[in-house]
């Protein structure tokens, strides 16, 4: 929106799009047709687009459209037992999902990345004997690296649990236990935290 009062949806994001703006570093700018030059992007990378004939130049629009596909795919999670998987493969909002216990809301291992799980596939027989492949096809947050990128904290009173990435500042995440209520939310500013093996 550029008034705040009309919205419109912005377009999916591509590899080439996600491409370069994994590229580009420093705060947005905060005007949508304002473009990128090749200066902003590494020599090399500027290099291999110019060979291709094209000139490397992208869009605010396209790097907000990419930043918030890199954050999704990151940090993008949900509690265990909220989606299942049905033997076809097919992936559903799980209606019996009441929500995790404290006890289990405490735990990083109880929330997944809501997303192709990479992890999961490198698991061995004995470690996955004691997986529900119905309920634990996503990857868990406890092996995230490196380790310590996820801070799980208690809000009022206890009554509702919050996580947070370190990894991507901003990122926050709650769910109340016992109830189907959660989410999350990003308000930072599109940079990720790359010092953050160095900090932990």
């Amino acid at each position: 929106s550029l008034n705040c009062v009309e919205w419109s949806l912005l377009p999916p994001a591509t590899q080439e799009m996600v491409a370069q703006a994994e590229q580009l570093k420093g705060r947005f700018q905060g005007d949508p047709s304002f473009e990128y030059e090749h200066a902003e992007i590494s020599a090399e990378d500027a290099e291999g687009l110019i060979e291709d004939g094209k000139e490397p130049v992208i869009k605010e629009e396209a790097r907000l459209v990419a930043t918030i596909e890199l954050i999704d795919r990151a940090v993008g999670i949900v509690p265990r037992g909220a989606f299942v998987k049905t033997p076809l493969g097919s992936v559903h909002e799980n209606r019996n999902f009441e929500g995790l216990s404290l006890m289990e809301a405490k735990k990083l291992s109880s929330y997944f990345h809501f997303t192709e799980p990479v992890n999961l596939k490198n698991k061995t027989l004995l470690e996955k004997a004691d997986l529900d492949p119905s309920i634990d096809f996503l990857d868990s947050l406890e092996h995230d690296t490196p380790r310590g990128s996820w801070t799980v904290q208690l809000e009022k009173g206890g009554t509702v649990v919050v996580l947070r990435s370190l990894l991507w500042l901003g990122l926050t995440f709650y769910h109340v236990p016992m109830t189907k209520q959660y989410g999350y939310v990003y308000f930072g500013t599109g940079e990720k935290n790359l010092d953050l093996p160095f900090m932990l």
